[in-house]
């Protein structure tokens, strides 16, 4: 029995002042979107409180102030932050996956956040390598958060932005038999051939995966560029490279994508055209190749501090009356 996802991809400008603002216009997008049907809502990548902008035109010397207004107004996992949206996703049976600016102590990373309908984190992951500029600014990520997960919509997976240039990063999902890929970018940035390359990138993900794919790209308004850059020239490298789309696993746009503006897109995903399609091409299944090629995957943890206890460990020792 055929089976329907609603989706809706959010391309919003996020509050460059303050997480909390920002986060009130995620909390209203859920309500819009759910209030008209969506079962599934995606945001941009790390929206909360706001992609780092200032890294991409900024040189290092002069990206200590916003760097550090950054980190603190980045999101802790978990915490009030989250729990807001979980009871979002709890209160209208949808599944959000959001991205943020995660703080862990001293360091910052690009995370996303899988919701499920029932208000479960099923998953935070991090990107695991940040691009050029973004490694001012982020730590890298592990093999763990490469994982597909359950939810109310389906088997989801998820990446960031040129995450998707590592085609090791999009096997390791498709082994895990993803139905619905989502995929988010910053939007506003590089200019018109980012769009471009990002339209070729979903469209091809969904051919290959054989699934859906939900992307979603921010927005900036102009005020927010020339907060960002008085230098009219750099502007021009904080406009245009909007994306939004909602791929069919045959690489077909299911609604025409947006690519300028705000706005949520949706789209109604037929989740019979998953076996359609991979009843021609199962690149991890009847058309793959294992004993020629495969992945290996390294799904642990990496700490920076592993311990080797043996013997008897120091105890606090009270004060004396």
């Amino acid at each position: 029995m055929s089976r329907t996802v609603k989706a809706a991809a959010v391309q919003i400008a996020p509050d460059l002042t303050s997480r909390d603002k920002t986060m009130a216009r995620v909390l209203d997008a859920i309500d819009e979107a759910a209030g008209n049907g969506a079962d599934l809502i995606v945001f941009p990548e790390t929206f909360v409180p706001f992609y780092p902008y200032f890294s991409f035109v900024l040189p290092p010397s002069q990206q200590g102030k916003p760097h550090l207004h950054l980190y603190d107004q980045a999101v802790t996992v978990p915490s009030d932050d989250t729990r807001r949206v979980a009871q979002r996703c709890a209160h209208h049976g949808v599944v959000v996956v959001l991205g943020v600016n995660e703080r862990d102590h001293g360091s910052l990373y690009n995370a996303q956040l899988i919701f499920d309908g029932s208000g479960t984190l099923v998953l935070k992951r991090r990107k695991i390598t940040p691009t050029y500029h973004e490694r001012m600014v982020w730590g890298q990520g592990d093999g763990a958060g490469l994982q597909v997960v359950e939810t109310r919509v389906g088997r989801i997976g998820a990446l960031a932005c040129w995450e998707h240039y590592n085609p090791l990063a999009r096997y390791a999902l498709m082994t895990q038999h993803e139905e619905i890929h989502v995929a988010q970018f910053p939007g506003s940035l590089v200019g018109p051939i980012f769009a471009e390359q990002i339209e070729v990138t979903m469209r091809h993900h969904a051919l290959e995966s054989g699934c859906f794919v939900v992307n979603a790209t921010g927005w900036l308004t102009d005020n927010q560029i020339e907060s960002i850059t008085p230098d009219t020239t750099l502007q021009k490298s904080l406009r245009d490279g909007c994306m939004t789309c909602i791929v069919t696993p045959e690489g077909r746009h299911v609604v025409p994508p947006l690519t300028s503006g705000e706005g949520i897109l949706y789209g109604d995903l037929d989740m019979a055209l998953v076996t359609k399609r991979k009843r021609m091409m199962d690149s991890v299944g009847h058309y793959a190749r294992p004993e020629l090629l495969s992945l290996h995957h390294n799904t642990d943890l990496t700490p920076t501090r592993h311990v080797s206890a043996t013997g008897p460990q120091f105890q606090p020792i009270p004060l004396e009356d």
